[in-house]
């Protein structure tokens, strides 16, 4: 059976997410697993936007609720932290481009004026994809929110600048966020391996029982990817080992693949990144 239209299964999930005080979210209605259409919502909290903290409605092919996924325990407030401006923020995202880290989508963005704002400082670091070819971004928006960090272990929401951006040649918009707290406030991250340094997985295929996932990473590391499964979802991880060697390693992010192999085919389960709670759209 086809799935259900966008607009049916936004209706279809709308009482849900009353229920859970979420009517304000925004939908994502585009993702589909079978004959089930997933709506994804992300939250307003404290009336900012939110990124990395969906929750997942499955709308059955007759158009009733099948199923669900999300953060339900309610949020408690942190301490108070000063942040920076969205300039400063894409400086900070282009730098860790540059010296090897891997923002979400990769690439570094090229300037235009925030609405309503001040122009954003021009960027000059492209990095490198595949083959040393350089991918630059385009930053179409920038939002003040919150996204999905590690805090002590934890995911927690974390004020930052959501960037819409997409390849300067033309391509879909994606999103990238940067943490706006004050570096000043912030602590080194933990080590590769741990909960804090596991990859975001952006997409996924299945072949049967074979996990396909789709991670930024380096020629400077292992990586291993790994799922917790239950009767609604797949939870997928990627976690990083650095390669022992005594030669100079190149840190080149490039697009790399994973598969793990599941006690059952994914059917209608859906898909979410452990690292983030978001879901992982199919490729």
């Amino acid at each position: 059976m086809a799935p259900v239209g966008e607009k049916a299964a936004e209706a279809a999930a709308a009482p849900v997410l009353k229920a859970l005080g979420q009517e304000d979210a925004a939908l994502d209605a585009a993702q589909v697993m079978g004959s089930v259409r997933v709506v994804n919502a992300d939250p307003v909290v404290g009336g900012l936007p939110t990124y990395g903290w969906a929750t997942g409605i499955q709308v059955g092919a007759d158009g009733e609720v099948a199923g669900g996924s999300g953060q339900l325990k309610s949020l408690e407030k942190g301490d108070t932290y000063p942040v920076t401006g969205a300039a400063e923020a894409l400086k900070r995202l282009n730098a860790s481009s540059k010296g090897g880290g891997t923002p979400d989508v990769g690439g570094c963005a090229t300037p235009v004026p925030l609405e309503g704002g001040q122009p954003v400082p021009p960027a000059d670091c492209p990095m490198p994809r595949g083959a040393g070819k350089p991918t630059l971004m385009r930053v179409d928006k920038a939002v003040f929110g919150l996204a999905t960090q590690y805090v002590d272990g934890k995911q927690a929401l974390v004020p930052s600048w959501l960037f819409s951006v997409r390849p300067a040649t033309g391509g879909p918009v994606s999103t990238v966020s940067q943490v706006a707290v004050d570096p000043a406030h912030l602590t080194e991250p933990e080590e590769p391996g741990t909960e804090a340094g596991e990859r975001r997985v952006t997409s996924y295929g299945a072949d049967g029982r074979t996990l396909t996932v789709t991670f930024w990473g380096g020629v400077c590391s292992a990586y291993a990817a790994h799922a917790e499964e239950s009767a609604g979802e797949v939870r997928v991880s990627v976690t990083e080992r650095p390669r022992e060697s005594k030669k100079v390693c190149v840190l080149v992010a490039k697009e790399l693949k994973r598969t793990v192999t599941l006690d059952e085919p994914v059917g209608d389960r859906r898909i979410v990144d452990a690292a983030s709670g978001a879901a992982v759209p199919r490729a």
